[in-house]
């Protein structure tokens, strides 16, 4: 008989003498203009995870079929194009009248072999599907059909009465974790939590070479509220002391799938063994609290207090934002 996941619970507390603060955004436009033969804008536009890989910085969108390449040093942003959708479709929204079909990629994990794997939310049966980018200098993609692995991880949403929804994914030591966000208020829980798989044992199935890994254990963490809107997860990174540091926004939405006004964003981490987390409210480059929707971060290397952070306005004729987050004592 299988054994349950051991499972923790832990609830948030304010940082006092911390603050996170957002340097001026700078929109997200690709270096080359619209390319129209591609069905791709001149902007990126939508940015719901970012990682590094090399020099450059990954941005996954979660409505396009392509990912952003943002050079930092060069100040160029190129595309790297995913296959073509349902009908040549590389745009999903409800203007096109297929957003249900879209990826809906909301987390990027990098792997210990130089690979990079973007996730699908969960939230629907569309949006079980992974995005292997290689560590080869072309970045060959490969989507992966995934529904027996959010089989596996939507078990332990649905016995909290809760919607499956991935929305961020690090490797922290032998672990593979996911965080769940917990988001909704029509007939669901919000259930933020972090699953942990064992890392051997996803890479085993990646790879066709095992069964589909199982949820190890459970943390089940209480972020809080703003206005009465819970905070859900939306991206965490693993900085250079190995803590895991996160995002999470109160976003006004009535389930996993739909967007609403923001009411805030806090940035958090976790200590080293789970037993304790601290959030922060994120202030603008005016000392304000940002109404951005911060879901993506990724830690600078060698360091422990800055960050690379991305926002999706969820208005794509705008441009996604990518700035600088400092925290500062």
């Amino acid at each position: 008989m299988r054994r349950p996941p051991e499972l923790r619970t832990l609830v948030c507390t304010d940082a006092t003498r911390l603050v996170a603060s957002l340097g001026h955004p700078q929109p997200l436009v690709y270096s080359a203009g619209a390319n129209p033969a591609d069905g791709l804008p001149a902007h990126v536009r939508a940015a719901s995870a970012i990682r590094r890989r090399g020099a450059r910085l990954v941005i996954v969108q979660d409505d396009v079929n392509a990912l952003a390449v943002l050079n930092p040093q060069a100040r160029s942003t190129s595309s790297l194009l995913l296959p073509e959708g349902p009908h040549g479709a590389r745009i999903f929204d409800d203007t096109h009248g297929n957003k249900r079909q879209k990826l809906d990629l909301e987390a990027c994990v990098a792997l210990p072999d130089g690979r990079l794997v973007a996730l699908g939310s969960g939230s629907s049966p569309k949006r079980e599907r992974l995005v292997s980018i290689a560590a080869d200098e072309r970045g060959s993609v490969e989507v992966i059909e995934a529904g027996e692995l959010y089989a596996e991880l939507r078990v332990h949403a649905e016995e909290r009465g809760a919607e499956l929804n991935i929305e961020g994914a690090v490797v922290q030591g032998a672990l593979l974790r996911l965080l769940q966000r917990g988001n909704g208020k029509h007939g669901s829980t919000p259930w933020n939590a972090i699953l942990d798989l064992d890392l051997a044992g996803f890479l085993d199935w990646l790879d066709d070479r095992g069964a589909r890994p199982r949820v190890q254990r459970i943390l089940e963490v209480d972020l809080g509220a703003i206005g009465g809107v819970p905070l859900g997860f939306t991206d965490a990174t693993v900085m250079a002391d190995g803590q895991l540091a996160f995002l999470a926004c109160a976003e006004d939405s009535a389930d996993a799938v739909s967007d609403g006004p923001v009411l805030g964003c806090r940035f958090g981490w976790l200590d080293a063994d789970d037993r304790s987390a601290v959030t922060m409210v994120v202030l603008d480059a005016d000392g304000k609290p940002t109404g951005l929707k911060l879901e993506g971060i990724e830690a600078r290397e060698g360091g422990s207090s800055v960050f690379d952070v991305v926002a999706d306005m969820d208005r794509p004729c705008e441009p996604a934002l990518t700035a600088e987050l400092t925290i500062r004592g």
